[in-house]
């Protein structure tokens, strides 16, 4: 502990009093939920901005989306608050992307001339074979994603178009990363699917071919920002800069949270307590500390990170599409966005365009710690070899580090996760919310929806469980067509949140 230590004014009713830890998603969601039962939350968030790992960053005026956030969702409620908060700031936008391979670009969704051109017929009819070969003889355990997605695509089109580009994002190999993880992502779509879209129009639509979406017009920074504001106007607080320092408990029970401010050490009593964070974090923050097998589990769960190098290109127009996948092995660079194409208020120049180019690394490797002016000149060189911009067009451009940005998915992680959610499940006023505080890589629709059962569960006794928010697979994948579906309640409502993104080979989505 550092500096003086005193009480906050921010709680001046601790028996009615929430804290939520971290001003991303899922904690603004809690907070905006709250103010609708007549609460005042505090939030604190360790950074100088909101939005977490959906804030916007801005450099000369060009707004950077990390990771690209497609705002796409079957959950009711989430729809309803993002219609709310942003009104005709809400855009809908036509969805692009293609996939880059063997220095030529496919179309996502497939379309037969592109891909057959692109792959030639002989590679094609091996595709075909080698998916009966799959369909006739499968793995008959699918424990690993190699596994997975072999038995519904074939080893060839896997060993083409998943292969590469998943080891590129979460840096093990896919005989290493969990089933349970591309059940998640791209359950309901397969080779048939796929190929079949090309040519009639599905009964369900899978959201891998979801070709529209809403996007905020100036990025999902935007989105949060108003959250905040209407957060604050309803008696909320919002604090920033204020990273938390500890989290105290007395037995079952947390008691307060102490936090670092600019005149030191600052402790703010709550009854309850809602939390986004990484659950490793919370773990060793947690004083006294959690039985040692608790804080060894933490110890146990890994993250993924990324970067994303900002270049302004002086060029009106560089591509169509939102994103391109980069699957070639041959360059560092996984995806690459093209912010203009997401809303042209991104960028504040006709004349240019705004690209972020995505690189999948581990907090402190070569790759996090390279200097930024190296980081742009490798952005610029691996953007010139796509073919996509030529080097004298990139006139600019900055770095922005995301750290723990995915939870990996390997071989022991349920195992350890476990260990951690059966001791945080004995706090009887703590809940974990949102992508890090479960450990779960949800998309920011889930997240949302974690906060908003989290506060349901308080102020009107439900029972939600958050840590089956996403797990639902059908929900997740598909779009399914209205059907009169009757009222949710329970625990049936945790899983109505329908997937923001995922294409074909897709790694990684924030």
């Amino acid at each position: 502990m550092t500096g003086p230590q005193r009480p906050s004014a921010h709680s001046p009713d601790p028996g009615r009093q929430v804290i939520i830890i971290g001003a991303g998603p899922a904690g603004l969601a809690a907070a905006y939920e709250l103010t609708k039962h007549g609460r005042r939350p505090v939030v604190v968030e360790a950074l100088p901005r909101v939005g977490g790992l959906a804030r916007t960053e801005e450099y000369k005026g060009f707004a950077f989306d990390l990771g690209g956030h497609r705002f796409f969702t079957k959950a009711g409620e989430v729809e309803e608050m993002w219609h709310e908060i942003l009104g005709a700031d809400f855009l809908q936008r036509p969805r692009l992307s293609r996939i880059f391979y063997r220095r030529r670009f496919f179309d996502y969704p497939l379309k037969p001339l592109n891909a057959f051109a692109g792959l030639g017929l002989l590679q094609s009819v091996l595709i075909f074979l080698s998916y009966l070969r799959w369909k006739a003889f499968p793995y008959p355990q699918e424990q690993t994603f190699e596994e997975w997605v072999t038995n519904r695509f074939g080893r060839r089109l896997f060993l083409m178009f998943f292969k590469a580009y998943t080891e590129k994002v979460w840096g093990i190999s896919c005989s290493t990363l969990r089933a349970e993880w591309a059940a998640q992502r791209i359950k309901g779509l397969s080779l048939k699917t796929a190929v079949l879209s090309m040519f009639v129009a599905p009964t369900t639509r899978i959201k891998s071919l979801v070709t529209e979406f809403h996007y905020p017009r100036r990025g999902p920074g935007m989105m949060w920002d108003a959250v905040t504001d209407a957060v604050q106007r309803r008696g909320g607080t919002v604090r920033l800069n204020a990273p938390v320092l500890r989290v105290a408990r007395t037995g079952n029970r947390i008691d307060h949270i102490e936090i670092a401010g600019s005149d030191g050490t600052e402790r703010i009593a709550a009854a309850q307590f809602i939390s986004s964070m990484a659950v490793t974090d919370l773990v060793r923050k947690l004083t006294p500390s959690p039985p040692a097998e608790v804080l060894d589990a933490a110890g146990q769960l890994t993250y993924r990170d990324f970067l994303t190098v900002c270049l302004i290109v002086n060029r009106p127009h560089v591509f169509p599409d939102n994103w391109i996948y980069i699957h070639d092995p041959e360059v560092k660079v996984g995806r690459i966005q093209n912010f203009k194409n997401w809303s042209p208020a991104m960028v504040p120049d006709p004349a240019k365009t705004g690209l972020g180019l995505e690189y999948f690394c581990s907090e402190g490797d070569a790759l996090w710690t390279m200097a930024d002016a190296d980081l742009i000149e490798l952005g610029t060189r691996e953007l010139e070899r796509t073919g996509l911009v030529r080097r004298g067009d990139v006139e600019d451009g900055c770095v922005i580090r995301v750290p723990k940005a995915y939870p990996v998915y390997d071989e022991r992680y349920r195992e350890h996760l476990d260990v951690i959610r059966k001791f945080l499940d004995s706090l009887e006023n703590l809940q974990t919310v949102g992508r890090n505080g479960l450990h779960r890589y949800n998309n920011q629709d889930h997240a949302m929806l974690t906060g908003m059962l989290a506060v349901r569960n308080i102020v009107l006794n439900q029972q939600h469980d958050l840590w089956n928010v996403n797990t639902d697979q059908e929900y997740l994948e598909e779009i399914v067509p209205e059907s009169g579906t009757g009222q949710r309640n329970g625990r049936a409502a945790s899983t109505q949140a329908a997937s923001t993104r995922t294409t074909l080979g897709d790694g990684a989505r924030p």
